[in-house]
């Protein structure tokens, strides 16, 4: 999610809880239920064309849901998008059986191709039209061989005519009655982002019907409803937006607090106790199909489910990041890829084989594979589940979303990663990790290790005490400051929680100002020293014997001796084997918007060192006390009660 600044905005006390939402309510629904929709283009002209609609030979005209297929071609919905997840429809839902429906006009062949677990093909329904004009065509494909894998897709096949092909929809039978969504976006201080995810939303009628409410939480003081765009977006959203201000809690409190208002408004109308809430980021670019998508399916499963989305690389828009998601709490790592799942695949680009050689075939995923959680870019989770689990943890955000999905799995409630179901969001490996953001990733990740597993204390201790030492040999203090401090805040137990992350945001802002490695500069202008004395010095391969060249990289640093004076080092060179021989380095920013400059500092390092000795002893011995502690708070950290002492529910506005 959206990182949040440490500047808070405590003069802002929320704005009182809703007293009960007419439209959360369930309804009987009107027709078959439209699982997805057949779309040729993207909702913007950055995202590539071919991720919907694919022109396998000769030529058509791709609309965003209109088709023109020339005569002599061919196009295939085998595409990121075209695809239906047969897989997880027969697994997770009680469907058996999907049908598409389209308006054509004109001559040639509609078929409905599926694949198998091993990504083979085959035809299962296919109609030959000729001469129509806006008529409706509807062929039906069964659910019933796709346990393990595969998908099914639409192809459009042309011999002398023309075909147009309008309102493709994949839809299913429908629930008796159908279950309302309201999105929830978190926002701070990215208003022109929000607007414009807003905009997407109201501008995309089919996907509004499926939303009954738009909850907008704004923690900032830069807001959305400053921007000229908000009343034309309250107009287009059609009494729908609910737009919320509140102190900065973070994502997990901005969150929250939509979980707060749809179920408070259960509390007062028990028609609403089903809805879903929707959490989308802020600074994403919003595909709104993704709210039919995630409905559709939410309201097909035979008990609530976490149903998530999929994160496109927005610098890289064919880019999937992962098909789905685990933590690694051994290594404190969360956004690790279950295995045979898409891993930050190129959705466009042919498999190769061992040699390198193109074997013809993109890789789409059709395994089905299982996630365990699902991070919050875009999320649907049912009111029945938040009923159950409670509210999220106060972690301010980093690794809320983790510990929710793991506290839900406790619980009984699966989550499911859905294919197909996505937007775009900013890449993560273009923000540099020397960031403040990295203490909360960090205190938050021992957290939710010593709530959700049993983890030997010594093992956390070694990956932390190796992240840190490799700090050091790479001459970010800062970070490794960054790092001390969160396990330091860890062992003070539970109640650190208590202000939801406020304090220690700010805090650890102060910590990070006193070490001049965590500034960045102009890649012109790089304090105390010249452009041209600063050589650029590229790595040497891996080393084979990380130990041992560590060992060394340690005695070296001990005597003070050094490879390289100074130089410059680029983000793919930045590893700890290669800045750890130089004196000076000038190392370019992740974001790519400037450099950093780190001087070897012995004094430093060695204080650094002696205090995570001592504190890495400390959370040894203390862990199973704190892991009871932990375990024992979570209830009531997560209660409405004190989330609504967080939000100030009780204050006026100032």
């Amino acid at each position: 999610m959206a990182a949040s600044s440490p500047t808070t905005s405590d003069a802002v006390p929320a704005q009182p809880a809703t007293k009960g939402d007419d439209r959360l309510v369930e309804h009987v629904p009107s027709g078959r239920l439209v699982a997805q929709r057949g779309l040729f283009r993207g909702p913007d002209p950055v995202c590539p064309d071919d991720l919907y609609a694919q022109v396998n030979f000769g030529s058509a005209v791709r609309e965003r849901q209109r088709l023109l297929v020339h005569p002599g071609s061919e196009v295939t919905m085998d595409t990121y998008f075209g695809r239906f997840p047969a897989s997880y429809w027969q697994r997770w839902t009680v469907v058996d059986s999907a049908d598409v429906e389209i308006t054509a006009t004109g001559s040639g062949r509609i078929s409905i191709v599926a694949s198998d677990v091993e990504g083979e093909t085959r035809t299962v329904a296919a109609r030959d039209v000729t001469d129509l004009r806006d008529e409706p065509v509807t062929l039906t494909a069964r659910l019933d061989k796709f346990v393990d894998g595969g998908f099914l897709w639409v192809q459009f096949a042309t011999g002398d005519d023309d075909l147009v092909v309008e309102r493709l929809r994949w839809t299913v039978e429908p629930p008796r009655r159908l279950r309302p969504t309201a999105v929830v976006i978190c926002t701070y201080n990215r208003a022109d982002d929000c607007t414009k995810t807003l905009q997407s939303l109201g501008g995309d009628a089919e996907a509004l019907d499926v939303l009954d409410a738009v909850y907008v939480v704004d923690q900032g003081t830069d807001t959305v409803e400053s921007r000229p765009a908000f009343g034309d977006i309250e107009k287009a959203l059609d009494g729908r937006l609910r737009y919320l201000r509140q102190p900065n809690l973070g994502g997990a409190g901005g969150f929250g607090r939509g979980m707060y208002e749809v179920t408070e408004a259960a509390r007062v109308n028990s028609d609403a106790e089903h809805a879903n809430l929707l959490f989308m980021d802020d600074d994403v670019l919003c595909e709104p199909e993704i709210a039919i998508r995630l409905t559709a399916f939410a309201n097909r499963t035979p008990d609530p489910t976490i149903i998530g989305g999929q994160m496109l690389r927005l610098l890289h828009p064919t880019v999937l990041l992962a098909g789905a998601e685990y933590a690694d709490f051994a290594a404190l790592k969360p956004g690790r890829v279950v295995t045979n799942a898409l891993d930050n695949v190129d959705l466009l680009a042919e498999e190769v084989d061992d040699d390198g050689l193109p074997i013809g075939r993109v890789n789409r995923g059709d395994r089905r594979v299982d996630a365990q959680y699902n991070a919050w870019w875009a999320c649907l989770i049912p009111a029945e589940v938040v009923a159950k689990v409670g509210l999220p943890l106060p972690l301010f955000f980093q690794w809320d979303d983790v510990e929710y999905g793991y506290r839900a799995r406790a619980k009984g409630f699966a989550t499911v990663t859905l294919p197909g179901a996505a937007l775009w969001h900013a890449d993560f490996d273009w923000k540099d990790a020397d960031k403040w953001n990295e203490y909360f990733a960090v205190r938050n990740s021992v957290i939710v290790s010593a709530l959700h597993a049993e983890i030997d204390p010594r093992q956390t201790a070694r990956v932390l005490t190796s992240r840190i030492a490799r700090f050091l040999l790479t001459m970010q203090y800062g970070l490794a400051a960054t790092l001390i401090k969160a396990v330091e805040d860890f062992l003070r137990g539970p109640e650190f929680l208590h202000d939801g992350g406020a304090g220690a945001a700010k805090e650890i802002f102060k910590v990070r100002a006193e070490y001049p490695d965590t500034v960045m500069h102009p890649a012109s202008d790089v304090p105390g020293l010249k452009s041209g004395s600063i050589p650029l010095i590229q790595a040497g391969p891996r080393p084979t014997r990380n130990r041992l060249v560590m060992l060394k990289r340690l005695v070296y640093l001990a005597l003070g001796r050094t490879v390289h004076p100074v130089g410059a080092v680029s983000k793919q060179d930045a590893t700890w084997w290669h800045v750890s021989q130089f004196a000076t380095a000038v190392v370019t920013d992740g974001s790519q918007e400037g450099v950093r400059l780190r001087r070897r500092d012995r004094e430093t390092t060695i204080r650094l060192a002696k205090r995570t000795a001592r504190v890495m002893r400390r959370l040894v011995s203390q862990m199973p006390r704190l892991r009871q502690e932990y375990r024992a708070a979570v209830p009531g950290l997560t209660s409405r009660e004190n989330w609504r002492r967080l939000y100030k529910m009780d204050e006026r506005r100032g």
